[in-house]
């Protein structure tokens, strides 16, 4: 995602204030996509305003799915499971979870289709579900070794037990729902547990998921029902503010309506064991998903290792802990997170460049980063590399900078977060 525009951020010397966020991301797809396939009219209130949630609702449409936007809400009128072949191809923009995802309700639909992307998005690896796709029974063709674009041609499946090789909450939603239209029981096996929300969305729209540790089942057949839902504010969308609050000895910040999945919640974990005062009040459940209001209180930060499970189960919010991690008196390293280099853009190589542009001394693993603790950052002109995650971090990080900052490219925020600049404006005190 190339593009000419740039924002300016300038120092601030605290965080204060109240938000409300859009939708969560991950969830907003999910829910679209079965909501197509559901039985009935489903009314989703607080849908994410990212640019990837309306590349799927594009692609919906295309596939014949009627929806409208009423009163702050998308209605989407169901299919009963069976969507209509596209007349175009499905362009999925730069969202890899509409790909992957959407290719697992299209590997049992009896049509073939077609999904583009842009330049960002043709780079990424999409074997992870063709493979196991395939296995079940529909056909892909692809180009350069599994990079979109992409032709599905679905059909009659039948189910597998697959153990990923690569932990990804997209693969396996992508063969969840695929198991919806195999004959027979599909179970999808992972070597770490991550995020659940696909697991959880099928139960919200009736569908009957077990799980038993790492492992998630589901029998073909099953019929959906459409839902009325409030989708909770997103966390990995937070993580930047949260972040923000943390930089500064006596921030406060309240976010209401956030979710707060077990799955999803490690970042607060980590935040606390770097001293940020964090509570969480109103506690409650909607839909199987936990919602919930976070209180933040900025203390001296101390530092983290982020490695193992812990990586996988933060793969969106390590971008922004890397680049406020000069700030902390210890330092952050990361190990384990080699998924970072095929994302938007290869985040570790990013995040290296922009700290280093700030003047912070960074050590670039093949699988991580470590960066010491203790630095003062100066203002410079970085990068966003074309990545919504790099842009929004370095924004955070320009806060504590001295001197202020150009982030080149500052629109790929609009992916997840149309509204981000003004938000972090809205909190920052100078």
């Amino acid at each position: 995602m190339k593009s000419d525009s740039s924002v300016v951020i300038r120092p601030a010397r605290n965080v204060s204030g109240a938000l409300r966020l859009p939708g969560d991301k991950s969830i907003s797809h999910r829910y679209a996509m079965l909501g197509a396939i559901a039985n009935g009219t489903s009314k989703l209130e607080n849908f994410s305003t990212g640019a990837d949630c309306a590349s799927t609702l594009g692609c919906l449409r295309t596939l014949g799915v009627n929806w409208r936007k009423k009163n702050g809400s998308v209605e989407i009128e169901g299919t009963d499971l069976r969507l209509r072949a596209p007349a175009s191809p499905l362009d999925c923009g730069n969202s890899g979870s509409t790909m992957r995802m959407l290719s697992g309700i299209l590997a049992g639909q009896d049509f073939a289709s077609d999904l583009i992307g842009d330049e960002s998005l043709s780079r990424r690896p999409m074997s992870r579900i063709i493979k196991p796709l395939e296995m079940m029974g529909a056909r892909f063709l692809s180009t350069d070794g599994g990079r979109p674009p992409l032709r599905v041609a679905g059909g009659s499946l039948k189910a597998i037990s697959y153990e990923t090789p690569v932990p990804s909450a997209q693969v396996k939603t992508a063969l969840l729902f695929a198991g919806l239209y195999a004959a027979g029981e599909t179970t999808v096996r992972e070597s770490v547990r991550t995020r659940d929300h696909g697991e959880v969305a099928l139960r919200a729209f009736g569908a009957v998921v077990t799980q038993q540790g790492n492992e998630s089942r589901i029998v073909g057949g099953q019929q959906l029902r459409a839902i009325d839902a409030q989708i909770p504010g997103d966390l990995s969308s937070a993580s930047f503010f949260l972040c923000a609050a943390a930089l500064f000895p006596g921030s406060q910040l309240a976010i209401d309506s956030l979710l707060m999945n077990p799955t999803r919640a490690r970042l607060l974990e980590v935040l606390i064991g770097m001293g940020v005062g964090i509570a969480v009040t109103q506690l409650e459940e909607k839909h199987g998903e936990l919602i919930g209001t976070v209180q933040v209180k900025g203390k001296a930060l101390t530092g983290a290792t982020i490695s193992g499970a812990h990586s996988a189960e933060l793969i969106d919010e390590i971008p922004v802990l890397a680049a406020v991690a000069p700030y902390t008196a210890n330092g952050i390293e990361i190990r384990d997170a080699r998924e970072l280099r095929v994302k938007e853009s290869d985040r570790i190589a990013a995040v290296a460049t922009n700290l280093r542009a700030m003047g912070a001394r960074v050590e670039e693993l093949e699988d991580g980063l470590k960066i010491p603790g203790g630095q003062e950052l100066h203002g410079a002109e970085l990068d966003s590399f074309g990545d919504h995650r790099v842009a929004m971090a370095f924004a955070v990080a320009a806060l504590r900078a001295k001197g202020e900052t150009r982030i080149n490219g500052s629109d790929a925020a609009v992916i997840s977060y149309a509204a981000f600049y003004e938000t972090l404006e809205s909190i920052v005190e100078r």
